[in-house]
């Protein structure tokens, strides 16, 4: 389930979550983040992260092909059309070509989980492979420089490899390193993060191999903190609803496609939110529901939406309707309170357009609450339907934990939480510090803020909606200056203004909370030009099995 996000107001990266709200375009889809280097092969064990440019190359490559491509009055030159016929007559002298088979030895993988392997020198992309292993692989499609390939057999495998528990694992796509043992997982998921520092960021780990000594300070990147348990983490469920000859399902899209899959269960959903769902289709079937049909634009039922709040025990379902009416609403209330005493909430969000977000402008309560309460620390926060939480609520408070060790607060410091959301990590620090700041973009996600500020009597936290770039500087005109500035930007990284912002102010110490590596190795690069040094980073493993991992980067 991937969105953008400005903040922690909205969800992000799909929450890196299972794509049960989405459906995936391609089973191998090209990846923007793999132009950033997938060829040179990492260092460390066995659990290596790939690297390299040469779909970057192939993409700039393509672009000034078709721009070449074009002439005027939508005419295309001889010059083009000889370009193109060169073009192909080059294809035709890879070592491999379309339906070839080969053995391969993989050396290593690439941050969506694919096995990366070559032929001849020529790179091969091949889901489900692990590095160590010796696999048989047949070429589904070629570029210039890499190519895909379709895993046929294990010819060695690696230690490394388990059976993956989930019975619909190859269908889902949610997870794609449920193959690996989770202790691989964590090792793989740490060289990652160092592979990108150095290649992107152009830092010096220390005590990786291949890293050139030199005068540049090393930065220690410490092992990734996993969880006890990795399975039924998540607090929140989000399943899209459709028809099939059978009646009404809800699960996941298939790979590929835009059709849904029915499932009753899912081992990284927290099982309350599995019986929710499975008692909402129960009640939809029985009671005629119609579900929504995306490319007619008819029907009733869209989305159903379960979040579980771990510490409380309180749950809120949101249904989202293509319409205001929901007939036999009564009955259908009736039936989840009699079924699910824990429900403190239902909801209604009305979502009438052609669209393939979840979440319409208008939600309405129609029974209970219009909040939870749930609890990170000794922090309680209020969730709405449309509010952003983190799903791992284990992962999150060992996340803000190390966010407020690198901090190194007092008492005394003035702290900016730039990219704040709903201020979840700003009343973390609102324990430790003398006033916090929180800034965020979205203005609902401030409003929450503020809200839980009241919530928790924190009286030494103040939040303003706007941009972190301009919002800042206006405070540093009002006198306010910061010692600490703590960013958690969205995966896209921190605002250039902002990075220059904190280069102007010069806070004693930055603490950079990351979703993606390869942004935050890119904005670290900035950090230390501009006169930081980065000391030690802390991954941190939010979304077992899957490629994602979360960081804790102290910078002063």
């Amino acid at each position: 389930m991937t969105s953008s996000r400005s903040g922690r107001g909205k969800s992000r990266r799909n929450e890196a979550a299972p794509n049960q709200g989405k459906p995936q375009k391609k089973t191998m889809p090209m990846n923007s983040e793999r132009g950033q280097g997938q060829l040179r092969a990492g260092t460390g064990n066995g659990n290596r992260s790939v690297s390299g440019s040469a779909q970057e190359r192939e993409r700039k490559t393509s672009e000034k092909g078709r721009g070449s491509h074009r002439a005027s009055r939508g005419g295309r030159s001889q010059d083009a059309s000889n370009r193109n016929r060169v073009s192909a007559e080059q294809r035709t002298d890879l070592p491999v070509q379309k339906n070839d088979e080969a053995v391969m030895d993989i050396i290593g993988m690439n941050h969506d989980g694919e096995g990366v392997g070559r032929v001849e020198g020529f790179t091969l992309f091949v889901p489900g492979a692990l590095p160590g292993e010796k696999v048989r692989i047949k070429v589904l499609k070629t570029k210039k420089q890499y190519g895909y390939a379709k895993l046929l057999d294990i010819v060695q495998a690696s230690p490394d490899r388990i059976a993956a528990p989930c019975a619909i694992y190859d269908q889902c796509g949610g997870c794609q390193i449920q193959h690996m043992s989770y202790e691989a997982q964590l090792g793989w998921k740490r060289q990652h993060v160092v592979d990108v520092l150095e290649r992107i960021g152009k830092l010096e780990v220390e005590g990786n191999e291949g890293s050139i000594a030199g005068e540049q300070a090393t930065v220690k990147v410490l092992p990734t903190l996993g969880m006890n348990d990795p399975w039924r983490y998540r607090n929140k469920a989000q399943v899209p609803i459709g028809v099939t000859e059978g009646g009404l399902v809800g699960g996941f899209y298939a790979r590929g496609s835009h059709r849904i899959v029915d499932m009753d269960t899912c081992l990284i959903q927290d099982e309350r939110n599995d019986e929710v769902v499975v008692r909402v289709k129960e009640i939809g079937r029985t009671l005629g529901i119609s579900a929504y049909n995306e490319e007619a634009g008819r029907g009733l039922l869209r989305h159903v939406v379960v979040k579980t709040a771990f510490r409380t025990g309180e749950m809120m379902l949101v249904l989202v309707t293509n319409g205001r009416d929901i007939p036999h609403a009564d009955a259908w209330i009736g039936s989840i309170r009699e079924h699910i005493p824990l429900v403190a909430s239902i909801c209604q969000n009305v979502n009438t357009k052609r669209t393939n977000v979840i979440f319409g402008d208008e939600t309405r309560v129609l029974w209970g609450r219009d909040v939870i309460y749930d609890y990170i620390g000794n922090v309680q926060f209020a969730i709405s339907a449309r509010s952003f939480y983190q799903v791992n609520p284990v992962q999150t408070e060992v996340l803000y934990s190390k966010t407020v060790e690198y901090a190194g607060l007092t008492g005394k410091e003035t702290v900016i939480d730039a990219y704040c959301g709903i201020g979840t990590i700003s009343l973390f620090l609102a324990q430790h510090a003398d006033q916090v700041y929180g800034v965020e973009i979205v203005k609902e996600a401030i409003e929450d803020a503020r809200s839980n500020a009241l919530l928790n009597n924190m009286r030494n936290v103040k939040f303003e909606v706007g941009a972190s770039e301009d919002v800042i500087p206006a405070w540093k005109e009002q006198g306010i200056t910061a010692d600490v500035i703590v960013v958690d930007p969205p995966r896209k990284g921190c605002d250039p203004r902002l990075l220059e912002t904190i280069l102007e102010m010069k806070p004693e110490r930055v603490v950079y909370v990351s979703c993606n590596p390869s942004t935050l190795a890119r904005d670290l690069r900035i950090l230390e030009d501009g006169g930081y040094r980065t000391v030690e980073v802390q991954p941190v493993d939010m979304f077992p099995h899957t490629v994602h991992v979360e960081c804790v980067v102290v910078i002063y």
